[in-house]
């Protein structure tokens, strides 16, 4: 595995749609983050589906681009309802802060069908505690919190 991103499904407006729609992201992956359906918020003349649900992704080493696949009961999950797929380049960046973009979504068809929001960022890994390092290849073992130091195994079995 990778790298994890850690993504924010904020909404979809604009969105033409029967039945509440949820959305499913994946990394060039057969694994895949899915989040809770959104009903319609009603409050202006455009669909505002919201989620605001935080995913964390986990990105294959060969993944190029992400997938942001908006899909409803109503397709039976046959179809989406719109797909935006994004380079990984547009928004990895060195400083990896939490960066908000909106990609317009197309629909089976490659008819405009809404438009995504969402933030990224690369998620930091947390630090290994309790970890058991091997001494001087015998039977006593050592535990440490935390290290910045490599260690090297070597099978018994190497010659």
């Amino acid at each position: 595995m990778g790298t994890v991103l850690e993504i924010t499904v904020i909404c979809c407006e604009n969105l033409r749609v029967k039945e509440d729609p949820y959305v499913v992201v994946r990394a060039e992956s057969l694994k895949c983050c899915t989040t809770k359906m959104a009903k319609d918020s009603g409050a202006t003349e455009r669909s505002l589906f919201s989620w605001n649900e935080r995913l964390m992704v986990g990105m294959p080493l060969h993944a190029r681009s992400i997938t942001f696949e908006v899909q409803s009961n109503s397709f039976k999950a046959l179809r989406p309802v719109g797909v935006a797929r994004i380079s990984l380049s547009d928004f990895l960046t060195p400083e990896n802060s939490m960066q908000v973009f909106s990609y317009r979504l197309r629909d089976w068809e490659g008819k405009r069908n809404g438009v995504i929001y969402f933030a990224v960022r690369v998620a930091v890994p947390e630090p290994v505690k309790g970890m058991v390092v091997s001494k001087n290849s015998g039977d006593e073992f050592v535990e440490i919190e935390q290290s910045d130091e490599v260690v090297v195994g070597v099978p018994l079995w190497w010659n």
